[in-house]
């Protein structure tokens, strides 16, 4: 496999799907929009990952997520 194949968007959509395929993936994002982001809203994907013990690519996918999901209920 030759890295250089693969475009930013390419990486992207694999690390959403790796993200999605994680058991506590749905526990920890909610968990993160019902409580974490209500304590501390503007908190770091590194902050995130710390405080909840999973993968950094895991906080950054869930926080993107949930900032796409505000923008598009309060335009």
């Amino acid at each position: 496999m030759d890295l250089a194949d693969y475009s930013k968007e390419n990486l992207w959509q694999m690390l959403i799907e790796a993200v999605h395929a994680s058991v506590m993936y749905p526990t920890h994002k909610s968990y993160t929009r019902d409580v974490i982001l209500k304590e501390t809203p503007n908190i770091t994907p590194i902050e995130l990952a710390q405080r909840l013990n999973m993968p950094l690519g895991e906080a950054i996918i869930i926080l993107n997520e949930l900032a796409d999901k505000q923008k598009t209920t309060n335009p």
